[in-house]
């Protein structure tokens, strides 16, 4: 038996078996090969919907971040806004009491130089009296040096009250 060239028994048991193992394939195998086959290619599908789903959803979290961003950035902006106002608002406050204080203080000296002013004014005329005061002592003493020119002197002094006196009656 050459199998280049087989005989009629061999090519008939050779399709007998070819046909039983057919039938077994078609009845068992091939079911369970489509099943799996088909099993694969629903999950492959499945797989490709959920990857449509998460592009889609890290498309829309990709939105809301810029979106979030986008409201932090301006939040930043305003609060930027605030703090220089704020800031503005300060330095204006500490000028406005710097002047205050300033001008009180400025108030306070003008009073101090017044007074001392005045002080100054009242030891000068009390310096002035006391000064004509020893000038007059020392030219009276000088001029009253006798017995008679201070007794003519209280003769005056004692005619010029009366006369004080009787115009005030």
């Amino acid at each position: 038996m050459s199998l280049i060239t087989p005989d009629f028994g061999l090519l008939f048991w050779m399709t007998l078996i070819f046909a039983i193992v057919f039938f077994v394939l078609a009845k068992f195998g091939f079911p369970l090969i489509t099943g799996m086959v088909k099993k694969r290619s629903d999950s492959i599908e499945q797989s490709l919907r959920d990857a449509e789903e998460a592009r889609k959803s890290l498309k829309e979290l990709a939105a809301e971040q810029k979106k979030l961003i986008e409201e932090a950035r301006k939040e930043q902006a305003r609060i930027l806004n605030e703090a220089a106002t704020a800031g503005d608002k300060i330095v204006q406050d500490a000028r406005e009491q710097a002047r205050e204080q300033t001008t009180a203080m400025i108030d306070q000296a003008r009073e101090e130089i017044r007074i001392e002013r005045e002080t100054a004014r009242r030891e000068l005329a009390d310096e002035v009296t006391n000064l004509s005061i020893e000038v007059a002592e020392k030219l009276i003493r000088g001029h009253l040096n006798s017995a008679e020119r201070q007794n003519a002197l209280i003769d005056k002094l004692i005619e010029e009250a009366r006369a004080s006196h009787k115009t005030v009656n």
